[in-house]
């Protein structure tokens, strides 16, 4: 099983003038860490105005720092966002080449259409169209990586015949994901041949039923892109620390502020028509998650927190559901950088290990 950092760039209130960079700051050096002590990847999300929630609106800047700083971590987007006013195909497929070729071939692209009202009434997306345009141009991106001259005449793009470049390293291209959470997402992620990037936060077990769904499919995929890319990565927020007891203390209320701001994201569709493919993410959020406590999550195995034989005890349940790599949520809420830091340290040392 693999290991990969995840970011959504949290800045709890209360702000000071500079604590943006000082957070980006303390981001890279978690990063170089990560890369020496043996995380497989680098991932963080692109969104738009969420304050305190997440700060990484330009994703595709860090990764061109992190690429020059570190060597081996592979550098994921989690995930850029394809309907076509947040940005074009083209500018994707550009921006993930030049990645490529700077990174020398540790891109992996992963791929969505936005969940919140908050972003898509800001940039004017139609939440009735996300999904189809996240089809159209998920198709293309990779045809424009492997074609000496790319054209495409669809529903929401026009493209006449044009040098898409440059090329990424990688060859064919990039690896490709894409982010699920209702069980037809993974059904459509394997008949598509894409990898999946689980953001869920119901444990375990919910995760060896949707995994399940996702092999069968991907038995039978017809790939968007050149390849199969059959993985599936799940997110669990952990802090591992050598005091068993202190560490869930410390750890739990900032993994519960985490959940508790994502569920506020969802605001806004209240007394709003919901789409049918946003109804299960809604619907989830609205009914599952009411009244959850930092316990429940821990019991379910969507917190990993305490010692390294603890954090292991737990991620063995996502090796045996069939997970791939871990989404390790490393940021939550407003926990201090050493202590992040202590956390990186003792992964590399005990848990991924373990797990190798």
């Amino acid at each position: 099983m693999k290991f990969g950092m995840m970011y959504e760039i949290q800045i709890p209130e209360p702000h000071y003038p500079g604590i943006e960079k000082d957070r980006y700051d303390q981001i890279l050096a978690q990063v170089v860490l990560g890369d020496q002590v043996g995380f497989d990847y680098f991932w963080t999300v692109e969104h738009h105005f969420l304050k305190e929630f997440s700060h990484c609106s330009a994703p595709e800047v860090l990764y061109g720092a992190i690429s020059q700083i570190t060597k081996r971590i592979r550098i994921g987007h989690a995930v850029a966002l394809l309907p076509g006013q947040y940005n074009h195909p083209v500018r994707v497929a550009e921006h993930a080449a030049v990645l490529d070729i700077l990174s020398n071939g540790r891109v992996d692209l992963g791929t969505g259409r936005s969940t919140t009202l908050i972003e898509m009434d800001g940039f004017e997306v139609d939440p009735e169209e996300t999904r189809a345009q996240w089809e159209e141009a998920i198709r293309m991106i990779p045809k424009m990586w492997t074609e000496e001259t790319f054209s495409h005449e669809g529903h929401y793009y026009n493209v006449p015949p044009r040098s898409i470049i440059p090329k990424p390293v990688q060859s064919p291209h990039p690896p490709l994901w894409v982010a699920c959470s209702q069980p037809e997402s993974f059904r459509s992620a394997g008949e598509m041949g894409l990898g999946v990037l689980c953001f869920n936060l119901s444990g375990h077990e919910q995760l060896k039923e949707r995994v399940d769904i996702y092999r069968e499919a991907i038995k039978h995929a017809h790939p968007v892109g050149s390849f199969v890319n059959d993985q599936v990565a799940a997110m669990c927020i952990i802090h591992c620390g050598e005091d068993d007891e202190e560490t869930r203390r410390i750890g739990a209320p900032e993994g519960a502020w985490f959940v508790q701001m994502a569920e506020k994201l969802y605001a806004p569709w209240q007394g709003r028509k919901v789409p049918d493919s946003y109804k299960f993410a809604v619907d989830a959020v609205q009914t599952e998650r009411v009244n959850i406590t930092a316990d429940d999550l821990l019991e379910s195995g969507a917190f990993a927190m305490g010692n390294p034989d603890t954090v292991i005890d737990v991620l063995k349940n996502y090796q045996e559901a069939g997970v791939d790599q871990v989404l390790c949520f490393l940021q939550p809420g407003n926990l201090a950088h050493t202590r992040i830091m202590e956390s990186i340290k003792l992964m590399g040392r005990h848990v991924i290990p373990y797990f190798k």
